[in-house]
């Protein structure tokens, strides 16, 4: 059968060591006996060992040449077999109602991401992850670091802060450019994300995800000068007297909680009344 292009504007570099493949698909296998969700297939490298585990098994595309070409490979009939709990959607999972996927059911999320939405991906995946008790897969190795980061790493961020509030995650490998088609400019890496067990944050989300997303946009100032486009008077919030002499990358997550909820209870944010300041 004919390959499929790899098309520079969906990010597409397709992976082509079987061995790796299969280390990636059965990362899945930390979070046994729920139905996975492949984010783009591509050529089904990671799908053919993904198909064989024995649960519920969904994949989505957004490439039309892909979809054809895996409807048409024997390898993958199992994907179409009617009446299954297996199926391929052609689609966009940026734009698709997860609740939908497994008819309400959780499921672990996997694939080869593209690295130019795989922030997307996983701020949709915090957005349902009542649903989503697991993430695995391969992303941009810098992204991999960020994610996984620690409080006081240059890498840390807005992804560290926000992921790590409700998932543990884990760095497994790091991936080779070589092994790719084409290859990428940039190494890659493999990672897990588990839901811990934390049911309620403690805070408001909404304004949790505001202030960790504008305190990181000015980074390396303190908070008394980045919390300044939310709050008239950020010295007045009630909290120890050296921490807003912090820079956000010094925080833990519980700390951020502890200045939402110092925020939600205090100043009025410029421009807004304090009942809007979650919005």
């Amino acid at each position: 059968m004919k390959k499929v292009r790899p098309k520079k504007n969906l990010g597409q570099h397709f992976l082509t060591d079987l061995s790796i493949a299969r280390r990636i698909a059965d990362t899945v296998d930390a979070c046994p006996d729920i139905p996975v969700l492949e984010v783009g297939p591509g050529m089904g490298v990671m799908t053919q060992f993904l198909i064989k585990k024995p649960r519920p098994f969904k994949a989505v595309e957004i490439d039309e040449e892909s979809v054809e070409y895996l409807s048409r490979n024997p390898a993958f009939e199992a994907l179409f077999s009617e009446g299954s709990n297996r199926g391929l959607t052609e689609g966009d999972f940026l734009q698709m109602d997860l609740t939908e996927i497994f008819g309400g059911r959780p499921f672990v999320l996997t694939g080869n991401y593209p690295y130019d939405i795989s922030s997307q991906i996983f701020f949709k995946m915090l957005d349902n992850k009542e649903l989503i008790p697991c993430c695995t897969g391969m992303i941009q190795r810098e992204v991999a670091q960020r994610i996984a980061a620690k409080p006081g790493n240059k890498t840390y961020g807005i992804l560290s802060v926000l992921i790590q509030a409700w998932y543990d995650c884990e760095y497994l490998f790091t991936v080779d450019e070589t092994v790719f088609n084409p290859p990428p400019k940039v190494k890659s890496a493999v990672i897990r994300m588990t839901r811990n067990q934390r049911t309620d944050l403690g805070c408001d989300w909404s304004l949790f995800k505001r202030i960790v997303k504008s305190t990181f946009n000015q980074r390396r100032k303190m908070l008394r000068v980045s919390l300044r486009q939310l709050l008239q008077d950020p010295l007045s919030l009630p909290v120890p007297p050296d921490f807003l002499t912090k820079r956000p990358e010094q925080l833990t997550h519980e700390e951020f909680v502890l200045l939402t909820n110092a925020v939600h209870s205090s100043c009025v944010p410029v421009g807004a009344q304090a009942s809007k300041l979650g919005a």
